[in-house]
């Protein structure tokens, strides 16, 4: 029986509706799950880029304290990637290996959430005098928060983005290219830095990915920390976001720069370096949230 190859863009289109469903099956299936998309409006505090290097320290000092957990936990994610890479040496789906690798930074803040929940525990345990496990094993009480469902709809909005991300970049492939499918990754990489069409590729790829990189960044900078921390309503906390990049343009441009080049060191060893780089970048994110929105008084 002949095989036939499914279009990359309907595969993911298909993977879109798919997301939308899980969307609608989460916010009903999670019992605590607030009805109230929005709440009342939060303060954001103005911050520095100088105060950047106290958050990476602080994030620092959370992976120091979880180290050996932290590897085990964080290790799933460069051999994901690893995985993704291999299994993408389809021919036809060469061009898309990039966009998926380097998209997958959209999924950073929700990926991270487990860690944004030990460096909150840490915290309390610390400010409470009391001695922390330092165990994995917190990073699973998230499945236990007030704001669950709250969480998972956020991170499916980031998927639903990261696949429409990847529909574009075939989209430009496509424009700039045309229907052929490259022959080898020789040929493909000699396409893409020989020619003018590469060339407009790299150009029209890397500006359209930026722009995608920019909208999770500012919708997410503190959304899911929020989440963890409050019974906030899912709209509060991507406002807060935004509210809080605005009042920063400065500050949330250096941030993302370090994820973005953190990032990028990290996965030229065969994305080893990202089993440090991920959780020192998760940690710090905690410490940017409590930065930006002031904590609550009692």
């Amino acid at each position: 029986m002949a095989q036939t190859i499914r279009n990359p863009v309907e595969w993911v289109v298909d993977e879109i509706r798919e997301v939308a469903g899980g969307v609608g099956q989460a916010s009903r299936s999670v019992q605590h799950t607030s009805t109230h998309l929005f709440s009342r409006e939060l303060a954001v505090s103005r911050i520095t880029v100088a105060d950047l290097r106290e958050v990476l320290a602080k994030g620092f000092d959370d992976f120091m304290a979880y180290r050996t957990d932290i590897i085990f936990l964080i290790a799933v994610y460069p051999i994901i990637s690893l995985i993704v890479i291999a299994a993408s040496f389809r021919y036809e789906l060469i061009p898309l290996v990039f966009p998926i690798v380097s998209g997958s930074a959209i999924l950073g803040p929700f990926v991270g959430v487990f860690l944004y929940e030990m460096s909150r525990r840490r915290e309390i345990n610390i400010q409470r005098h009391h001695v922390d496990s330092h165990s994995w094993a917190n990073a699973l009480s998230v499945v236990g928060s007030r704001n669950f469902g709250k969480i998972v709809m956020a991170g499916m909005l980031l998927v639903a983005l990261y696949l429409l991300w990847l529909v574009c970049a075939w989209g430009i492939y496509q424009a700039t290219q045309g229907p052929t499918t490259a022959e080898s990754v020789g040929r493909f990489v000699n396409d893409l830095f020989m020619t003018q069409a590469g060339w407009w590729l790299i150009i029209v790829g890397c500006g359209v990915g930026f722009l995608f990189a920019v909208a999770a960044l500012v919708t997410t900078v503190v959304a899911f920390p929020l989440l963890l921390d409050r019974d906030v309503g899912l709209g509060t906390a991507v406002l807060t976001s935004l509210r809080a990049a605005r009042a920063n343009p400065g500050p949330i441009a250096a941030w993302g720069l370090i994820v973005a080049g953190g990032l990028i060191l990290g996965a030229i060893p065969l994305a080893i370096g990202l089993v440090i780089v991920m959780p020192v970048l998760c940690h710090a994110t905690w410490h940017l949230y409590r930065k930006l929105v002031p904590r609550q008084h009692p």
